[in-house]
């Protein structure tokens, strides 16, 4: 065997599968298969087909496809007999018909699929969009009820004037009753502002 040979040969592990295949190498791309049938892209052909399946749905086609079958009939039973290429049971223009018809259905029902597709990943969307709104929402909830119990503690302008009307109350009796002599508010006990609250 010759040194080109040997640089060449891939190493095999010994034992009982080394003979059967040879090992495929990792550190190089796998070659391309050659396939019989054509590749095609998924992708553009359902765009294709779902315009199609928009055209046949319009008023348009239904008024081509009527010309088309009117002059197809008009030309085969008045032209002169060795022009016309469909005689009168209108074999060609039927298999014409049922071709188109064989064809329509399945691009149709491939343009709903897809369809079918897209709304199901907006329904999915929607799905996730309305989870965060009512998670946004609990959350706003909690932050409004906090901020009404910590507003429950803090003293209102309502509570103060009314302290304020007893204090100045409090003190028009101690005057009246000492005949001059004041108390202040810092005399009298403060357990009051407590039961107050």
């Amino acid at each position: 065997m010759t040194p080109e040979r040997e640089g060449t040969r891939e190493r095999t592990p010994a034992g009982a599968t080394a003979a059967s295949r040879p090992r495929a190498r990792l550190d190089q791309p796998r070659a391309p298969r050659r396939r019989l049938i054509p590749e095609w892209d998924p992708e553009a052909f359902g765009r294709l087909s779902e315009r199609i399946a928009r055209f046949l749905g319009t008023g348009r086609f239904i008024v081509w496809m009527t010309v088309v079958i009117v002059l197809w009939v008009v030309w085969n039973v008045f032209a002169p007999s060795v022009l016309r290429f469909d005689n009168y049971p209108f074999i060609f223009l039927t298999l014409m018909l049922s071709l188109q018809a064989s064809y329509a259905a399945p691009l149709i029902l491939l343009a709903q699929n897809r369809q079918d597709d897209r709304d199901r990943v907006n329904l999915e969307q929607d799905r996730k969009q309305n989870e965060r709104s009512i998670a946004d929402t609990e959350y706003l909830t909690r932050e409004i009820a906090a901020l009404r119990i910590g507003l429950g503690e803090v003293a209102t302008r309502d509570w103060i004037r009314s302290e304020l009307q007893d204090l100045v109350k409090e003190l028009e009796e101690r005057q009246d009753g000492h005949h001059g002599h004041v108390v202040f508010p810092a005399e009298r006990s403060h357990g009051r502002d407590v039961d107050d609250r």
